[in-house]
């Protein structure tokens, strides 16, 4: 006799490469990713940053912490500046890193639009595959597997990944901050 027996729903659906998830798992790359989603810094300029945020770490140590965020690609060199004899290399984050949690109450406060955007997002998901659907389709066969997963959700990531990065898009155009 089952002492708990409970349907459990997907409530969250995590979307990230190994490479990503590796970068990420990290409190001090997640600071440096914080501090380069606004503006462009210098290894230097990080490690000053870092300390003020009560991280000393050797210059050696950032550059490390950069080179991993970078390899993941979600960090990058934003310009090259001479001076001093040398070159000095500007990195910002080409990404955005949500680490929220709504507050108590929330889902109940927000039920309403949630299924405002539920019967939007069915119906953009239906012209999506009628306008797209062999593109779609032809992408999600292309697709490596998931190394951790036995079963394979290709379809539903490439349609999570055209609303994500047209989401990004809008938000970097300023249109969602111009539609309130």
């Amino acid at each position: 006799m089952s002492l708990l027996e409970s349907d459990v729903p997907v409530r969250e659906v995590i979307t990230t490469d190994p490479a990503k998830a590796k970068a990420l798992e990290n409190d001090v790359r997640a600071k440096i990713l914080d501090m380069l989603a606004d503006r462009e810094m210098t290894i230097a300029e990080i490690r000053m940053e870092l300390a003020e945020r009560g991280e000393d770490k050797a210059e050696t140590t950032v550059r490390h912490h950069v080179n991993v965020l970078s390899d993941a690609s979600i960090v990058e060199i934003s310009r090259l500046e001479e001076g001093g004899g040398g070159t000095r290399k500007y990195y910002k984050s080409n990404a955005r890193v949500f680490a929220y949690d709504l507050p108590e109450g929330a889902d109940e406060q927000l039920a309403g639009a949630r299924a405002t955007v539920r019967e939007g997002i069915h119906s953009l998901v239906e012209e999506l595959y009628a306008e797209h659907g062999d593109e779609i389709e032809a992408v999600a066969r292309e697709m490596q597997p998931c190394e951790y997963c036995e079963t394979q959700y290709y379809e539903e990531f490439v349609v999570r990944e055209l609303v994500d990065r047209s989401l990004t898009e809008l938000a970097e155009s300023g249109a969602l901050d111009d539609s309130r």
